[in-house]
């Protein structure tokens, strides 16, 4: 475990619908406004990171979507230290042009933009759109040539690349990004996603888990980059439900799962599960994810970060012992709550880190 502290990040409500497929009331809003807000309310409260999310067609209660990139940028420009994740979808954006547009970004901004690089998990989007659909690894094989193009453009003058998928020919993009780079970002289960982070990703995000399982991803990831050389940084995903008792909290999370949209969880299951075993093992993120897990779209409730603000302090440092190093965050009305987590999980979890950090040195 690094005595770094663990950092967090929110999903950035972009897209209607929140972050439940359920018919539950949501005081969450997808405008502009109510987006500037809550960054300011995440940046008070001691978030590191925003997440925006990327749609290009409706689906499983997000019937409207704003694009990641320009939200993002709209989002630096309210706020002052956040930084901001911006959702790319190799197929239809082309590296160069993302290439530019976020270094143009960090110059506007001082250096607060980073991406994530989303491989695609949704066919009715790629078709939709004209896009071509390719098999599960050749998803993955694209991502890695997109991220290793934008690192070239972002650092090299006269960038040649002959890859499958992208090829440069002495392309000097100026100017480059500001320093620090924008960090990137995947997430994905599989083993070529984990192959892929290993390679050439900054961050690999994953589904919500238990500590037990996250360790076992963390541990082969780390295995693999003890032959790359590269450091990659973990972050899970969770939907926090903090309040005065664990019994209200978890009432919380019944009402959702009884008030789900069984059609459209059945719908959006039916497209995960399928692009995961186009994987040569058969599986993806959400190969094991019940109809519980599948109501919040990443496996959050697995997580468990579900109970008071001791509860679910002491459960994010079981995750920072597990090899985490930032904890991505949905929540049911997400200003209140981004404001209650800074407020009464935040300096539970810094004075815990503290705590273990005295331990060990007493212990030397």
């Amino acid at each position: 475990m690094t005595d770094d502290p663990i950092k967090f990040a929110y999903w950035v409500p972009n897209v209607s619908g929140g972050l439940v497929i359920s018919d539950i009331e949501q005081r969450t809003n997808w405008t502009p406004d109510y987006n500037r807000k809550l960054a300011q309310i995440a940046e008070a409260a001691g978030f590191d990171y925003a997440l925006s999310q990327i749609r290009f067609t409706a689906g499983y209660g997000a019937d409207n979507q704003h694009e990641s990139v320009a939200f993002s940028h709209d989002l630096l420009a309210h706020t002052t230290r956040l930084k901001v994740i911006a959702a790319i979808l190799p197929g239809p954006w082309n590296p160069a042009v993302v290439a530019k547009q976020i270094a143009t970004i960090s110059h506007l901004t001082d250096a607060r933009i980073a991406v994530n690089i989303v491989s695609g998990w949704f066919r009715g989007e790629f078709s939709a759109i004209g896009e071509l659909w390719l098999d599960h690894d050749e998803r993955y094989r694209r991502s890695e040539e997109f991220i290793r193009a934008l690192k070239g453009i972002w650092t090299e003058d006269d960038f040649t690349f002959r890859g499958d998928f992208y090829r440069f020919v002495r392309y000097t993009m100026k100017p480059k990004p500001l320093h620090p780079l924008p960090e990137v970002f995947q997430g994905g289960s599989s083993r070529a996603a984990r192959d892929m982070a290993a390679r050439v990703s900054d961050w690999y995000f994953t589904n919500g888990n238990t500590p037990e399982g996250l360790r076992a991803q963390v541990e082969d990831i780390r295995a693999k980059t003890a032959e790359t050389g590269n450091r990659v940084k973990i972050g899970i995903n969770a939907f926090a439900v903090v309040r005065d008792s664990e019994q209200a909290a978890r009432a919380v999370v019944q009402e959702i799962v009884a008030k789900a949209n069984p059609e459209a969880v059945q719908g959006f299951a039916h497209e995960v599960k399928n692009a995961g075993k186009s994987s040569p093992e058969g599986e993806g993120n959400w190969a094991k994810s019940g109809f519980a897990d599948l109501v919040q779209y990443n496996d959050g409730f697995r997580t468990d970060l579900i109970g008071t603000p001791q509860q679910v302090a002491e459960r994010i440092l079981a995750l920072k012992e597990a090899g985490a190093d930032l904890v991505l965050l949905g929540f049911l009305h997400f200003q209140e709550e981004v404001a209650y987590f800074g407020q009464h999980v935040l300096p539970l979890v810094r004075a815990l880190e503290a705590r273990r950090r005295a331990d060990r040195v007493a212990a030397e």
